[in-house]
């Protein structure tokens, strides 16, 4: 009887020490969660902070051209990033949206050539000096597109001098009425009717100053503001031609046919896969891009956000080859969110 008080007593002494043990190690496990808790809140916090809600206007305008891409990014940003900030994306041409930005008038202006000497000027004029008030901003490459009907068989193919001979003044005809069989002779004998972007767009100074080398377009071109208003008109013209950036093309292949151009080395389609300054298209690529004005930038939080979105890799980066662009390496979108993490 002794004995079982004994084993009695040495029992209750091993239980309360497992359960002071046991507490023990419950007491550090919950100080542990609890850390891990406060840290998680933290990082919580920190990261609502650093997507704090915004408002306001950005102002885009600029390059036809480059509208459904800069419109697509600025839907993604407002339905994703921030509801509240209204970003206004206008296609008034290159030209035209320099003569907006340069004045102030607008945050950023899209492009679909470099800006030119005379507008850099102007800027300067205003007190704006590139990189330092003003940042260029490469978007993605482009591939200038010639196009024609449907219905036209026999100019599927076409050499790049061919192209450029035909569309400039006096090289065929004197009144500038070039025939088909001009360019081949197998070809109808049926009058080309020329079409193309007016002198607001950069694809039109592109196509002047870097195609033709600025010699005299034919007299006869119709030249339209409007991108839909030349898919529509070429695509009811058996013997028209015409040129704009290959996303136009793209979202409208169904209308139209894209000229398969010799450089040399046999024809070449305008595809995502050719376009680019070292790839099979490259005589006819072009780089397209934004200018933002640093000082709304550093003035307006949504106008600074909106521009670190544009070169995110949820930009266009991602939204480039969607609408008929061939992005550019991550390097250099890197290079631009860099720069603009480092604004003050």
């Amino acid at each position: 009887m002794k004995n079982l008080k004994v084993i009695g007593m040495l029992m209750l002494v091993l239980t309360m020490v497992f359960t002071a043990t046991a507490c023990g190690a419950t007491k550090e496990e919950t100080t542990e969660a609890t850390t891990v808790a406060t840290t998680a809140q933290g990082e919580t916090q920190a990261t609502t902070e650093a997507m704090a809600k915004l408002d306001g206007q950005v102002i885009v305008d600029g390059s036809g051209t480059v509208y459904p891409l800069m419109a697509h990014i600025a839907e993604e940003y407002m339905t994703s990033v921030q509801p509240e900030v209204s970003v206004q994306v206008g296609r008034a041409g290159s030209s035209a949206g320099f003569k907006k930005f340069i004045p102030g008038e607008t945050d950023l202006s899209d492009a679909s050539r470099k800006i030119k000497d005379e507008e850099v000027t102007q800027l300067a004029d205003k007190g704006m000096n590139m990189d330092e008030n003003v940042l260029e901003i490469k978007l993605a490459y482009d591939g200038l597109t010639i196009v024609i009907n449907k219905e036209n068989t026999w100019a599927a193919e076409m050499t790049k001098d061919e192209i450029i001979n035909m569309f400039l003044s006096g090289k065929y005809k004197e009144d500038d009425v070039v025939l088909w069989s001009d360019i081949r002779p197998e070809w109808p004998a049926e009058e080309i009717t020329f079409y193309g972007p007016n002198e607001n767009h950069g694809t039109y100074e592109f196509f002047y100053e870097t195609i033709l080398a600025k010699e005299p377009m034919v007299t006869t071109a119709n030249l339209q503001q409007e991108y839909s208003t030349l898919v529509d008109l070429v695509s009811k013209d058996k013997n028209a031609i015409a040129y704009f950036g290959y996303g136009y093309y793209e979202s409208n292949t169904d209308k139209l046919t894209a000229v398969k151009i010799d450089f040399g080395n046999g024809p070449v389609a305008p595809e995502l896969s050719t376009i680019g300054s070292d790839l099979a298209y490259a005589p006819f690529t072009r780089l397209v891009y934004t200018y933002l004005n640093l000082d709304y930038a550093k003035e307006k939080p949504q106008v600074l956000d909106f521009a670190k979105y544009i070169v995110s890799s949820e930009g266009a980066a991602r939204l480039a080859s969607e609408n008929g662009f061939a992005p550019l390496p991550e390097s250099e979108y890197k290079a631009y969110q860099d720069k603009l993490n480092s604004l003050k």
